[in-house]
């Protein structure tokens, strides 16, 4: 378009410009009665922005196709107006394809409008291919402006929001207060969920997992004493929907925390990061006994010492074998025949270790309290 060879004369232009107006209508007119998707935004107060745009357009085209200033001069400001009508549509949920649809029509119709005039005031044949090239080459670079200012309204919402669901994700596992994870969830434009799950997945398997999960989903590359991965806390997977979560992470590294009430999402994650910390996974559901036992280890090593302490002077290899004979009478409750089975000894040998951990242990064994310190440090 710079240094184009269009040079209509100011008794063909002055008639077009005056004409402007009405063209503008006769565009709206036509991209409301074509495209459905603006069928209610003149009604809206985006209708004074997208009217404004199309007037200064064709201004711009029309000092243009003047020649009465620098090539560039007069189209910036239509070009700069296309790129924030382009915001304006993508704020409005309207898409590059509606966008592009309207400029095409806006084309055709201000070309016929146009043209007619032209021809009325002397503008000759050639003239006038040239002229319809003109107005296609600005209209073209329009819409480039125009596709521009969608897609960068779309990049940078798309930051800002997620920018602030991080904000909120970090509220939730800070113990916050509602009040203020409220606040940051209204900010964020984010409807709270009935329940949380938090699901650690290794960065490299974000992208997979996240096509099948729900969009609310809330994505945090960072979170507290998380060295690897990104945590995502899934919307309302409880009950049956946690199977559809286990199917998306499986075999993908991942851990699947508990569903919590959605202000207690942090009692998810960290129940998940423990299980990830031990190397445990990918449900965590089924490993709470684990997670029990692991949850303070250096209070199971002093319960297991307190707890096996009669069979400290007891012979090691000796000791051994009655610390299994123990672990099996817990979880068999007694029944001599299973413990020697899952022993692989006779019967009669499993009734002399039953004897002599009763000698050890005297009526301790009979105490509930002691049965359970054993069946917690066995376990």
């Amino acid at each position: 378009m710079p240094g184009h060879d269009v040079r209509l004369s100011s008794e063909a232009v002055a008639p077009m410009r005056a004409e402007l107006p009405r063209v503008a209508e006769r565009v709206v007119d036509a991209v409301i009665e074509e495209v459905p998707s603006y069928a209610d935004a003149f009604d809206s107060e985006m209708a004074a922005t997208i009217r404004n745009a199309v007037q200064l357009a064709l201004s711009g085209f029309l000092t243009l196709a003047g020649g009465r200033r620098g090539a560039d001069t007069p189209r910036a400001p239509a070009v700069e107006g296309s790129y924030q009508l382009g915001r304006g549509e993508a704020r409005s949920g309207r898409s590059t394809d509606a966008l592009l649809s309207a400029f095409r029509i806006g084309a055709r119709v201000a070309w016929r409008e146009m043209s007619g005039t032209a021809v009325e005031h002397g503008v000759d044949g050639i003239a006038l291919v040239e002229f319809a090239d003109l107005v296609f080459a600005y209209i073209d670079e329009l819409s480039a402006a125009a596709v521009a200012g969608h897609t960068d309204e779309l990049a940078t919402s798309g930051r800002v929001r997620q920018r602030l669901l991080e904000r909120m994700g970090r509220h939730l596992l800070a113990g916050a207060s509602p009040e203020v994870v409220h606040e940051a969830a209204q900010r964020a434009e984010w409807e709270p969920p009935s329940t949380l799950t938090a699901v650690i997945v290794p960065e490299s398997q974000v992208r997979p997992v996240l096509s099948s999960l729900p969009a609310a989903t809330v994505v945090l590359p960072e979170a507290p004493d998380l060295t690897e991965g990104v945590l995502l806390l899934v919307p309302d997977v409880h009950d049956a929907a946690r199977a559809a979560v286990l199917r998306a992470v499986e075999g993908r590294g991942a851990v699947v925390g508990p569903a919590r009430a959605w202000l207690a999402a942090r009692g998810s994650y960290q129940r998940a990061l423990r299980a990830r910390l031990a190397g445990l996974g990918p449900d965590t559901e089924q490993h709470l006994p684990r997670l029990v036992l692991d949850a303070d280890a250096d209070a199971l090593v002093d319960l297991r010492a307190r707890a096996l302490a009669p069979l400290a002077d007891v012979r090691p290899s000796t000791a051994e074998k009655l610390t299994e004979t123990l672990r099996a009478w817990v979880l068999h409750q007694g029944r001599r025949d299973e413990m020697a089975e899952a022993l692989f000894v006779h019967p009669q040998t499993v009734r002399y270790r039953l004897q002599r951990l009763r000698e050890l242990y005297g009526d301790a064994l009979e105490d509930p309290d002691t049965v359970l310190a054993l069946t917690l440090a066995l376990a």
